[in-house]
């Protein structure tokens, strides 16, 4: 083993160390410990059941899923993670308080209370009884405290201000006043209906975004991060800044099954930022490229953070029109943090690691061609089958069940050793995946339960409130309105996961970006308006002053997080411009693109402009920017990103808008050869 694949296998431990602990407050041990790895397993073979046999009405689905998570909460994290008012029972971490376990089990039971008299409940509805309200205000009170304990403040504060206000709403101004509603009416629809927490959201988390967080979760333990690490590294280690282009391309994959820009960060960055300090680059742009690069992974289908398959029912469109639509951007996102690294590179002066310091490609490659297998069949059937999200996780994970018993087993075989002992390995690989799927979805699955409660005040008739007043602050601007919309994306996503983010944003201003582009002549696709509040969203993870993917880079580069952060932000903002982009040219997003040849061609264009974007933010190209070369390269970015606006310009119609693709091809290849020109003359320059 080359000291690089030690160093990478030594990194992926330690991810696994930072996951663990990111996923629990607490030192599990003994009794403890068995519960929650029972309940965990258990809950990951119950999703794998109704993903396959077992047939159950959606309301025991989503009841049951929210059961699972409530409880190992509960179990799992502490009241505090410090100790409150000299009591350290509150933030015990060596064993699980007896109050944590009755609040366990009185959550757990409050989420099951809709199975447990169904029949019952469906016969009053509309009409809550006694018990009613008190199992509904129980699971609420519960459901916020597990979703603080889990993720952090800000989406319990959140939900609380949207639940004071669903009452007090009466008593506000006129221009926020809001008719207010009952403690029977908002209990019933928060816990007794599918507009509250019961909704969609958690719906989506428990039929689907669970199998490939799980998958996921055993795509790692097979060894794939690591692979994918090294293959990446053998790919492009030996290039201009090849270790930061390694990370790059690593995060590309591994955030394509991870959907969580920290875990990409501890995954990728415990091997790739050490590496790129040492051939040069400083602390702080070490740690922000990684950040950039496992930030971006949330966009990079299948799973995009968890909330591609929520905006598929929000849309209402199949799950391949969302990954369609996220295509052109993502991977042009990508293709563009690569160019940076570059950029980054050679104002640095730096090349890339020696060729035998670097694992060779084919052997790397053919002793991982097994991990493309279960993720090839998840591409092919989602793609080619067109098989339902569920259908296609589930056949994958079981591909990769065999893989991972088998993987074992014939590696002893060659080496003649025990298959016995090779064949308990990989079952308990097994049993050890199931129960990190099933811990790395709590946080999914709070969010989408607790953010259930916004959606479900804002369905009870806030909602048009909120697009008068959004409408009202963007004065029918639709500039206006998308700027505001991202900037309270990016504040709110400051404290909360991507998906919750997406579900509070797109149920807010959304629908108000659609009716207000529709009111002045815009035509918005609904699914454009979703993808622009979800883009913002991930952005907020490297956003100071929270940034939390920024802090978990910098803790392994030994950086400032908050400048981490800013410069995570600077790489990003080529992904930020996106959004404002395909808002209002649909080709990005391939809106009614059925051409191939189209398709490719807008990719391509999309790619240079982001190209271009880049080297006028970062003040380079090919060399350092003049001042009058920066106008210049932005007018490629519009030009390649808007061609339809330049052809209206032009007094073109717009069938023609893709001519102008010669006009930006033009631009950008003057400002090539002024540049080369320059440097040519004067190498320094």
């Amino acid at each position: 083993m080359t000291s690089n694949a030690k160093v990478a296998e030594r990194g992926v431990t330690i991810a696994r160390k930072l996951a663990e602990e990111a996923r629990t407050g607490r030192v599990q041990r003994g009794i403890s410990k068995i519960v929650i790895t029972t309940v965990a397993v258990c809950w990951s073979l119950f999703q794998l059941s109704i993903a396959s046999w077992l047939i159950l009405d959606s309301w025991y689905i989503r009841a049951v899923h929210l059961a699972f998570a409530i409880f190992i909460v509960y179990a799992s994290f502490p009241m505090f993670r410090k100790p409150r008012l000299g009591i350290r029972y509150w933030a015990a971490t060596d064993r699980v308080p007896v109050l944590d376990w009755v609040l366990a089990l009185a959550a757990a039971a409050a989420a099951l209370y809709v199975v447990l008299d169904y029949r019952g409940i469906i016969s009053r509805y509309g009409a809550p009884v006694p018990r009613d309200i008190f199992m509904g205000f129980l699971l609420i009170v519960l459901l916020l405290e597990a979703s603080r304990r889990a993720i952090g403040p800000a989406l319990t504060v959140i939900a609380t201000v949207f639940t004071f206000y669903a009452f007090f709403g009466p008593y506000m101004p006129d221009v926020i006043a809001f008719k207010g509603v009952s403690m029977n009416r908002f209990v019933g629809q928060m816990t007794m209906s599918t507009e509250g927490i019961y909704g969609i959201p958690l719906d989506v988390s428990a039929t689907i975004v669970f199998l490939f967080v799980l998958f996921g979760s055993m795509l790692e333990k097979a060894g794939a991060g690591q692979f994918f690490i090294q293959l990446a590294l053998s790919l492009l280690g030996g290039h201009k800044g090849g270790p930061a282009k390694a990370a790059i391309l690593s995060s590309g994959l591994i955030g394509m099954v991870s959907g969580s820009s920290i875990a990409n960060v501890v995954t990728t960055g415990t091997f790739t930022i050490p590496l790129m300090k040492r051939l040069g680059y400083p602390p702080t742009k070490a740690a922000a490229i990684e950040v950039a690069a496992s930030t971006d992974g949330q966009l990079a289908p299948p799973i995009m953070g968890a909330a591609a398959f929520i905006i598929a029912e929000y849309v209402s469109v199949p799950y391949i029109e969302v990954v369609k639509a996220a295509t052109i951007p993502a991977f042009a996102s990508y293709a563009a943090l690569l160019f940076i690294s570059h950029i980054e590179a050679s104002k640095l002066g730096l090349q890339g690691l020696p060729r035998e310091e670097l694992p060779p490609f084919f052997k790397t490659l053919f002793g991982g061609l097994q991990y493309l297998i279960p993720l090839g069949m998840l591409i092919y059937e989602l793609v080619v089958f067109r098989h339902t999200p569920q259908m296609s996780a589930f056949n994958a994970i079981w591909v990769l069940a065999i893989l991972m018993v088998a993987q074992p087993c014939l590696r002893a075989a060659q080496a003649k050793q025990s298959i016995g002992a090779a064949l308990k390995k990989g079952l308990l690989d097994i049993l050890a995946a199931l129960d990190a799927g099933a811990r790395n979805m709590v946080s999914v699955a709070m969010a989408t339960a607790a953010a259930g409660i916004i959606v479900g005040v804002v369905a009870m008739g806030l909602g048009g409130l909120v697009n008068q007043v959004v409408d009202a602050l963007a004065g029918g601007n639709i500039y206006l309105l998308l700027i505001i919309t991202a900037i309270a994306s990016l504040i709110i996503g400051m404290g909360l996961p991507t998906t919750a983010t997406y579900i509070v944003m797109a149920s807010l201003t959304a629908p108000a970006i659609v009716t207000v582009g529709g009111s002045y002549g815009f035509e918005v696709p609904l699914i454009a308006a979703h993808l622009f509040c979800f883009f913002f969203g991930i952005l907020a993870d490297d956003t100071p002053p929270v940034g939390l993917a920024a802090y978990a880079a910098s803790a392994i580069a030994k950086s400032d997080p908050i400048r981490t952060g800013l410069q995570g932000f600077m790489y990003d903002i080529r992904t930020a411009i996106l959004p404002f982009m395909f808002i209002f040219n649909h080709d990005l997003i391939l809106y009614g693109v059925t051409s191939w040849f189209q398709g490719l061609l807008i990719f391509a264009m999309a790619c240079l402009g982001n190209f271009a974007f880049a080297a006028a933010t970062q003040g380079w190209f090919i060399a350092r920017n003049r001042i009058y070369e920066v106008p210049l390269l932005l007018g490629v970015t519009l030009i390649m990103m808007r061609p339809d606006l330049i052809a209206a310009w032009s007094g073109l119609d717009y069938g023609h808008r893709h001519w102008m693709y010669l006009a930006g091809l033009a631009l950008f290849g003057f400002i090539y050869l002024v540049q080369k020109l320059r440097t040519s003359k004067h190498p320094a320059q």
